[in-house]
């Protein structure tokens, strides 16, 4: 089942390279991107030339954008009931404690800072690969009637937790 996500950034070529590493450590990802808040906003609310857009699993945002701050795309996501649900993972290269705090008051997933050293950078989006992609459980890709965000064990694991290991 492919994963349907959003990247909110204003620096085309930060967004080519997340596009670039994404796509090369798991092909199931359909990325989509908005280069501002008020183009993100369009696709989440499938308006103008997004009528057909999918419903993103994950958000990845950026604080500093053009037209409409990541904040205040934060606080329109958070307030919609048909968009709260989906988890915003900022990711930004501010390290303000006040962005932090803020992004965490205005319920973001989690607070990530990016890295100008392509090593670390491919280690950050790996992590959040195998975090959010492979271990989370994200609405509308668990069972039938689940909701929330469930961390699946991995499989050793789970053969601790029965007694196997």
């Amino acid at each position: 089942m492919p994963i349907e996500i959003l990247l909110v950034e204003g620096n085309s070529g930060d967004a080519r390279l997340m596009r670039e590493v994404l796509l090369g450590i798991n092909n199931s990802i359909h990325l989509h991107v908005a280069s501002d808040g008020v183009e993100a906003m369009a696709f989440l609310n499938r308006e103008g030339d997004y009528v057909r857009a999918p419903r993103p699993d994950l958000i990845l945002l950026d604080l500093n954008m053009p037209k409409l701050d990541g904040r205040e795309v934060l606080t329109r996501i958070k307030a919609d009931a048909k968009l709260k649900t989906i988890p915003v993972i900022v990711l930004t290269a501010s390290q303000a404690e006040m962005d932090v705090v803020k992004s965490y008051q205005l319920h973001a997933s989690c607070y990530l800072g990016k890295t100008n050293e392509l090593n670390e950078f491919e280690q950050l989006i790996n992590s959040i690969n195998h975090f959010w992609l492979k271990r989370v459980s994200l609405p509308g890709k668990t069972a039938k009637g689940d909701v929330g965000c469930l961390v699946r064990p991995e499989k050793n694991e789970s053969e601790k937790l029965r007694g196997d290991g």
